[in-house]
């Protein structure tokens, strides 16, 4: 007789695996949920940020704040910077950070800008090494720092890079909103936007993520041509245009990129 059980269909939902730990991936989310705009939350703000009861919140920031991770004033919470260990495993581990950062700020040093390296984290791009030679350029960020991928030109590379069926889930629940007047938020030209990079070998975004800021992007393969990383340019439009930042930073984001590639898995 045929066990029923072999008739039922096999979940492919990973955290449905009898050795996924809810528990963890419930305290990663609760440490995910601190950001530049929300540094202290409450209880009731972090439970409703992550989708999670109270209850459950609640274990796992006592559970955090008994390892050192997180503080309490008894009303709010706040990541200590013992979290800066867990990001510091991967820039430390990992050959792209330590490796492209010299080149960048070589490159910052030499055109007096900004410039970037970053990867897709899920759905954002985020910020693994920088340098920035003028410090009014995109002030606000640092390694570590996230931003969309959709309107970025780091992002729309690393966008290109996903297979069909990952690039549509992709667009299946993003939300394009306005970050400027120049935010393309049409999902049609998002995604030419997309294929344009793809095929060009190149993405340009001027002024959609921050106004008054044009970002050139190329992408950063491994030996086996699979795409790792992105690297990107940043100037003032008002001194540099998309045409200009192709002809100033282009050759020298390529070498770049072609210097990364043997050591890159």
């Amino acid at each position: 007789m045929q066990n029923d059980s072999a008739l039922l269909p096999v979940s492919t939902d990973p955290t449905e695996r009898p050795d996924f730990v809810t528990a963890l991936a419930r305290g990663l989310s609760v440490i995910r949920a601190f950001g530049p705009d929300r540094s202290q939350m409450s209880l009731a703000d972090i439970a409703k940020r992550v989708s999670l009861p109270r209850a459950t919140v609640r274990r796992s920031l006592i559970t955090l704040e008994t390892l050192g991770y997180v503080e309490s004033d008894g009303r709010r919470f706040a990541v200590t910077p013992k979290v800066l260990a867990l990001g510091n495993s991967y820039l430390s581990s990992s050959p792209l950070p330590r490796t492209v950062q010299p080149m960048l700020e070589r490159l910052a040093e030499s055109s007096g800008e900004a410039c970037w390296a970053a990867i897709l984290d899920e759905d954002e791009v985020l910020l693994v090494a920088g340098a920035k030679k003028n410090r009014l350029l995109s002030a606000g960020l640092s390694v570590g720092s996230r931003m969309p991928a959709f309107c970025s030109a780091l992002g729309r590379i690393l966008l290109a890079g996903l297979p069909d069926a990952k690039l549509e889930a992709y667009f299946s629940k993003v939300a394009l909103r306005n970050y400027t007047s120049r935010t393309v938020t049409d999902y049609g030209a998002v995604r030419r936007a997309v294929r344009d990079a793809k095929a060009n070998g190149f993405a340009i975004a001027d002024g959609e993520l921050e106004s008054g800021l044009c970002s050139l992007a190329v992408p950063v393969v491994n030996h086996k041509g699979q795409l790792i990383a992105s690297l990107n340019a940043v100037a003032p439009s008002s001194r540099v245009r998309g045409n200009e930042m192709i002809d100033r930073f282009m050759p020298q984001l390529k070498a770049i990129a072609d210097d990364l590639q043997p050591i890159l898995h």
